[in-house]
Formats: C-alpha cells, sequence, structure tokens
C-alpha cells in the first residue's frame, strides 16, 4: 500500500493541476461542451415521415396523394439560439407546394450554431400519380333486374319492368372516390340515385354512365330498360247525349241499353279510355278519347246497336255495345221538363210525378210556367191553352190565402195524353205591423228600442230644434204613417226651450192590421246656473277663500303692486258674464278678466255680474286695498 500511495500521488497532482488550467481558460467540465448540431424535431402536414424522425437521421421520405397540392414542413433545432433554414429560407415553418402529380419535391433543411458548424436534413416528398381507375363498384336499377349481374368489366346491360312503370332510379358508385361520372350526361355523385323518365310502354330506354378516371379516360356503361306492353283494353267512362245508359257505366260492364223519344234521329256517344296508349274504333270507325261520334238512328219502335271496340296495346281487345232504342211513334206522353217562377215544385219534377205544389208570397200575382216535352211532335195545353213546348205562360193568381191550380196536359202523337197539376199556394195578407229598428238623433231612446215596446222618451238639450226620427219596418209591404211617411225617415221641428213634443209612427201590417209607435221629445229647460267656480287674483290673495255661494270678498294687494286683474269662470259656459256695465264673457266664452288700477293708500270695488240663460242673475263683489307700505 505505501508503494502504491507514494507513485499515485505525483498523478493526481498532475492531473489536479491540468484540471484547474483548463478550468481557467473556459473549458471546463462536459456540462459546458457545446452539443451536436441537429434538430429536435422535423413533421410534415399531412403526411408521416418516413422512416420516423429522429435527430441523428437526415434522410427522410413523405408519400402523398395526387390531390395533395401544397404541405406544411416545421423543423425545431436542438439548441435554442440555433438557426434553422427550410429550402434556403430562415425559418422553422413553411408551406411548400409540391410538383405535379406523379413527381418528387425536395425539400432542404439546415441547422447551424453560430460558429458556423451545421446539419443538412432532406426530405423528399413523393406525390402520388394520377389514378386510370374509371370502373364503377357496383351499379342497380330500381325497379328493375340488371341481367347480366353486375361486373365492373361488363359495360352493356338490360332490365324489364312493367308496363306502368313510368321512371326508375339508377344508383352507381365509382371505384374510386376521386373519379367523376355522368348519368345520361349529367354530373352524378357517386352512391346517390337519379331517377330516370322512361319512354311509353313497349318501348325501350336506354341509361349511359360514364366514369372517368383521374387521369381523364372515360369508360361508359349502358342500361337498356325495355318497358312492357300494356294490356289495357279498358274504358274510363262512356256517356251518351240522349237518354240515360242502363246499367250505369262501369268498365267492367260491357252491355248497355238507351230508351229515347221516336222523334229523336241521332244520339252522340263520347268513349274515353283508360289507358292512352290503347286504340278504339266507334261502329268501326278509329275515334280518339273524348271524341264524340254521332250515330244516325232508325225509324221509331227501332234498335240501334253501337259497338265500341278497345284495343289494347298488346293486341287485346274488349267490345262495348250500346242499344239505343227508340220509342214508337207518337206514344210518348212524358215532359222532359217543368219549371214554375217564382218558387220551388215540391217534389221536384220526375216524368212520372204527375202532382205538385208551389208556394208563394202574398205579394205574388201570378207564376210563369214552362213545359217541354219529350216528343217534340206531341203538343202541349197549359189550363187548355195550347202552347208550344218550351214556351213561357203566365198564370194569374187568385187572391192573397187563395189556391190556383195550374194544369199542364201533354198529348202524344197518337192522342194519349199526360195531365200534370200544379197546385199554388199564394200566402195570406201578412199581420206583422211590427217595426224592427227606431232611432232618434240626436238623443237616446229610453228604454232601449224593442219591437214590442210602443212607448219611448228622448231628452235633448236645449239648444237642440229638430230630431231626425228613423223606423224600419220588420216587412217591407207593411206601411208607416203618422208623423213618420212610408220612407221611414223625418225630421222633426221642436217647440221652445222646456218643451215636449210627441212623434208617432203608426204601422199598417199588409192584412190592414196596424200599431202605433210613440216617441215623447223633452226639450230641456234653459239653465239657471248663474255661478262661478273660479275666481282669482293676479296678486294678493281672496279673502275668505273662493266658494261658488260665496259673494263677497277683499283682496289686500302690495304696495309696490298698481294693476290688477280678476280672472273669473262661468259654472255654464252659456251664462254672460259683465262687470263696470259691459260684458266680459258672452254666452259659449267659459272665462272673462277685469283690470284696475290703484293708487297708493286707495280701494277700489269690482262687481262681476253672472246672468244665466234662463235670465235670472248674482252678483259677485270683490274690494281690493293698496296700503300706503
Amino acid at each position: 500500500m505505501e508503494r502504491f500511495s507514494t507513485v499515485v500521488r505525483p498523478y493526481l497532482a498532475i492531473s489536479l493541476l491540468i484540471a484547474t488550467g483548463l478550468s481557467a481558460h473556459g473549458c471546463g467540465d462536459s456540462a459546458t461542451v457545446n452539443p451536436v448540431v441537429e434538430l429536435a424535431s422535423l413533421s410534415v402536414d399531412p403526411g408521416t415521415l418516413q422512416p420516423a424522425f429522429s435527430g441523428g437521421t437526415t434522410q427522410y421520405s413523405v408519400d402523398l396523394t395526387s390531390s395533395t397540392t401544397t404541405v406544411t414542413v416545421s423543423a425545431q433545432p436542438a439548441v435554442s439560439g440555433d438557426s434553422v433554414t427550410i429550402n434556403g429560407q430562415a425559418t422553422t415553418s413553411r408551406v411548400i407546394t409540391l410538383d405535379p402529380p406523379g413527381s418528387t419535391t425536395v425539400v432542404d433543411i439546415s441547422v447551424s450554431e453560430s460558429n458556423t458548424s451545421s446539419r443538412a436534413y432532406t426530405v423528399r416528398l413523393v406525390r402520388a400519380g394520377l389514378a386510370g381507375n374509371n370502373s364503377l363498384q357496383s351499379l342497380a336499377v330500381s325497379p328493375g333486374t340488371l341481367a347480366p349481374d353486375f361486373d365492373p368489366n361488363t359495360l352493356a346491360y338490360t332490365s324489364t319492368v312493367a308496363s306502368n312503370v313510368g321512371s326508375v332510379t339508377v344508383t352507381c358508385t365509382v371505384q374510386d372516390s376521386n373519379a367523376t361520372m355522368t348519368v345520361n350526361g349529367q354530373a352524378a355523385t357517386s352512391g346517390q340515385a337519379r331517377a330516370i323518365t322512361l319512354n311509353g310502354p313497349g318501348q325501350n330506354t336506354t341509361i349511359t354512365v360514364t366514369v372517368t378516371g383521374q387521369n381523364g379516360n372515360p369508360k361508359t356503361y349502358f342500361v337498356a330498360v325495355s318497358r312492357g306492353v300494356s294490356n289495357n283494353n279498358n274504358l274510363q267512362g262512356l256517356t251518351i247525349s240522349q237518354g240515360t245508359l242502363s246499367p250505369a257505366f262501369r268498365a267492367s260492364t260491357t252491355d248497355y241499353t238507351v230508351e229515347v223519344a221516336s222523334s229523336v234521329a241521332s244520339v252522340g256517344v263520347t268513349p274515353r279510355l283508360q289507358d292512352s296508349d290503347a286504340s278504339m274504333t266507334v261502329n268501326g270507325q278509329a275515334t280518339s278519347p273524348g271524341q264524340t261520334r254521332t250515330i244516325q238512328l232508325g225509324t221509331p219502335n227501332s234498335t240501334t246497336s253501337i259497338i265500341i271496340i278497345v284495343t289494347a296495346q298488346d293486341g287485346t281487345q274488349k267490345a262495348y255495345t250500346v242499344t239505343v232504342i227508340k220509342a214508337a211513334l207518337g206514344g210518348n206522353n212524358n215532359l222532359q221538363s217543368l219549371a214554375v217562377s217564382p218558387g220551388s215544385l215540391d217534389p221536384a219534377f220526375s216524368e212520372n210525378t204527375t202532382r205538385y205544389t208551389l208556394n208563394v208570397g202574398s205579394g205574388a200575382t201570378g207564376v210563369r210556367v214552362t213545359a217541354i216535352l219529350q216528343d217534340t211532335s206531341g203538343t202541349l195545353e197549359v189550363n187548355q191553352q195550347g202552347t208550344p213546348s218550351g214556351q213561357v205562360r203566365t198564370i194569374d193568381l187568385g187572391a192573397p190565402g187563395s189556391t190556383t191550380e195550374v194544369e199542364i196536359l201533354a198529348i202524344a202523337p197518337n192522342g194519349n195524353s199526360k195531365r200534370y197539376i200544379v197546385t199554388v199556394n199564394r200566402a195570406a195578407p201578412s199581420a206583422d205591423n211590427h217595426l224592427s229598428a227606431l232611432t232618434a238623433t240626436p238623443g237616446i231612446l229610453d228604454p232601449d228600442f224593442t219591437a214590442g215596446t210602443l212607448n219611448y222618451t228622448v231628452d235633448v238639450a236645449t239648444d237642440v230644434t229638430s230630431v231626425t226620427v228613423s223606423a224600419t219596418k220588420s216587412d217591407p209591404d207593411a206601411v208607416i204613417s203618422g208623423d213618420v211617411p212610408n220612407q221611414g225617415e223625418a225630421t222633426v221641428q221642436l217647440d221652445g226651450p222646456g218643451t215636449s213634443k210627441d212623434v208617432s209612427v203608426i204601422v199598417t201590417a199588409a192584412n190592414g192590421s196596424s200599431k202605433t209607435y210613440r216617441l215623447t221629445v223633452n226639450r230641456a229647460a234653459p239653465s239657471a246656473d248663474n255661478n262661478l267656480s273660479a275666481l282669482t287674483v293676479s296678486s294678493g290673495v281672496l279673502f275668505p277663500a273662493f266658494a261658488p255661494g260665496r259673494l263677497t270678498y277683499t283682496v289686500t294687494i302690495p304696495s309696490s303692486v298698481r294693476n290688477v286683474t280678476v280672472t273669473a269662470t262661468k259654472s255654464d259656459p252659456n251664462a254672460v258674464m259683465a262687470a263696470f256695465g259691459s260684458v266680459i264673457a258672452a254666452a259659449g266664452t267659459p272665462t272673462g278678466q277685469v283690470t284696475v288700477s290703484l293708487g297708493i293708500g286707495t280701494s277700489s270695488s269690482i262687481a262681476i255680474t253672472v246672468t244665466a240663460p234662463n235670465g235670472s242673475a248674482k252678483t259677485y263683489r270683490l274690494l281690493i286695498s293698496r296700503p300706503f307700505r
């Protein structure tokens, strides 16, 4: 041990000396030695570095899609204060514009310290080339089924739908989401259904789907949709101009009969198709849907067949037959229609109903009868007067409350006749002698008007000289008389103030009964109000305080005040107010004033006289004093 100590100590001393010298020159322990120049982080957005970042790795690559046009490169130094450049620009983050699809863009990153030591990093941005995928992932048509089954490499398909299918939807999905697509020349979205209108039954409709890859190469798929042929050979409707189909039309019923009068020479038949693609003939003549064909009929007592053949699009046919039965000559004694005005027949007219009633008002003095024969070769009588078919005949009625019978005789050409009777009941005269409204202007009826109340009062002001009375009849056929004419309105002049005026309104019903309504209009007497409602002075204070019933007051004003104005307000604006023998407020003027001047140590007496509209007067007196001091 002693040997070892002797030998080691010199070396320890030398080592300590060297360490001390190095420390003095700034090259101390490892904490003061510059670290390696490198990056602390490096990233590309979007994108992923390959390999993963490490400060000692300087070469990287990033794979990008063809649709990516720019990326952001970010780099941070390991030591704060070191500088970073990206493609020669001093920055820690820079947007890099990529070269075209299929190319590589190189980005150079340099990190440097102040003594010029540096390290270079390289990132290769590899942008994918444009894809040439122009295939469909799927193709479907609804309704319908593709034949053959869909395959991306099969371009032509067929699909069959029923004849009543007017449209289909086609749904296509592309394999490459960056590819574009059109359906029948119109831009379409992958996976989105597109409605296609089909051509008519029995026709084909071709649907084209074109997919264009990113590189611009197109591929077109074809779907031929075959719409079936219709077998609909039904009529939608069938009408005839004369007579009535029996039974009523139904598409499934093919045989009908129609009876017409012997005078009918032809009928018009109008068929309509359920399927517009079908066709039809009427007695062998091609006929459009809704077109009317005129069919000539045979002699009286004969039948005529009308045959409508409907041919469906697939060639199948259905025949509808209408047998028109024409009546024997001269046997038809029916009316086609019967109308009486005013009023309505009860029951409603039917050729087989021969008795009717008609109720009219008491004011109706006649009715108009219009009868039309089914067989216009027959004859017609109204109350035994020969009348052409369709001509209006006026029949006079009896007195109100009476009944009149009207006879219509329809005579067939062979002499057979049918009698129709209309019993016309004319209402008895009305007994309505009420008013429905009664007013007086100005004024208010007391009590409120009711038809059953006959006596009313109306109070008006003393200055009202007339009222307008308006009366409305409940029955327009009644008559108004008395102080109000039948027009229902009159202006009634009133007597002097404080008087009453009676106004009578007589209502006579159509049956002669009458009722009298009376209004008593009370015109108010002139007012006896000769009071003041207010009395004030421009200086000083009234003593005692003003009251309408207090007539005498005193006022003391300051010695410095010379002029005093007295203002008085009438309780009734229509009264007259005077002072010192002159009117200071005429009727209609509510307020008046009077001014006096006083010397020092003097007083003045003011008398204000208020004369009511009825002539009664009242005098208010004020003694105003101005002291020496």
